[in-house]
């Protein structure tokens, strides 16, 4: 199975149709309900949406997904029965699967349920009509235009006792997104350096700035307070997301301080100071934290 560990729970639905071709008379007891066999329709019903439920035990590589809802739909025209299932659940995958083994296995029962009646019975097309949920239908926003800088505020990585992990991280992420990043600057935990690095990017027209470290307990760890007096409006969900996605892979989440903000045309973000906690933060916020600057920009949502 492919890892959804750094994937985040999002609403995902999925709709997908299969159609059965029979006789017209076939047909027309489908939808009297007068077959050998009784009533198709409620029995495929019934049998679509078990089946999007135990997707998983059939699909080998599909993830146990809890579903919030499945419907399907069942009409009868003609030569042609057409059955549309829906699929939805708060996830962190797409169910996208459990809607097709829907209508499938939905297909079949009208099949199994027909063929006393019809020996020619053909299911002519199983397709996936619409899904969403996942990281692309988020991503329509890009990073294109946008100028960003790094910071990490480190004591024994300004005197060169440690070498710095964080930065290379963020800036890859950085470029993967899109952004134009300039080195990574590092400061001491000392609140007015940290404050002067702020600054200086602010003024060369950073629109988005990533700190690491300093977000801690330790008597040292000065980055949330040295932001809290630099930014005019603090942007409390940002580090609340970062926050809940941390605490269910570690307890010790809960005891990140960071927080994000803005300060005139540029966003603050404040990530913790170990790689891991790095990696994590930016999956977090990835590919959310875009909309941020279209909304700083009067684009609204």
């Amino acid at each position: 199975m492919i890892s959804t560990e750094n994937k985040y729970t999002t609403l995902r639905t999925a709709k997908a149709r299969a159609l059965v071709r029979a006789s017209a008379k076939s047909v027309a007891a489908c939808k009297t309900g007068k077959t050998p066999k009784g009533n198709v329709i409620e029995i495929a019903r019934a049998a679509g949406i078990l089946a999007a439920k135990k997707t998983s035990e059939l699909i080998p590589y599909c993830h146990n997904i809890a579903m919030d809802h499945v419907s399907v739909d069942i009409s009868c025209k003609d030569n042609t029965i057409e059955i549309t299932s829906n699929a939805t659940a708060i996830a962190k995958t797409g169910v996208e699967m459990e809607a097709l083994t829907s209508a499938s296995v939905a297909a079949l029962t009208v099949y199994d349920m027909l063929k006393p009646i019809d020996k020619n019975i053909v299911i002519s097309e199983i397709k996936l009509l619409e899904k969403f949920g996942g990281k692309s239908d988020f991503a329509h926003q890009d990073a294109k235009g946008l100028k960003a800088a790094v910071i990490v505020a480190s004591d024994s990585r300004f005197d060169g006792k440690n070498k710095d992990a964080t930065g290379p991280i963020i800036q890859t992420w950085l470029k993967d997104m899109g952004f134009k990043s300039g080195p990574v600057t590092i400061t001491p935990d000392d609140k007015n350096k940290i404050r002067d690095a702020l600054m200086k990017y602010c003024n060369d027209g950073c629109d988005f700035i990533v700190t690491t470290g300093g977000t801690g307990l330790s008597p040292r760890d000065v980055t949330t307070e040295a932001t809290q007096s630099f930014i005019e409006k603090e942007v409390m969900g940002i580090a609340e997301a970062m926050r809940s996605y941390g605490q269910r892979r570690t307890p010790f989440a809960m005891h990140s301080r960071g927080v994000a903000g803005i300060k005139g045309k540029t966003l603050i973000v404040n990530l913790p100071g170990s790689p891991k906690a790095v990696k994590e933060s930016l999956d977090a916020i990835t590919p959310g934290i875009l909309h941020a600057f279209e909304m700083m920009r009067g684009k609204g949502h």
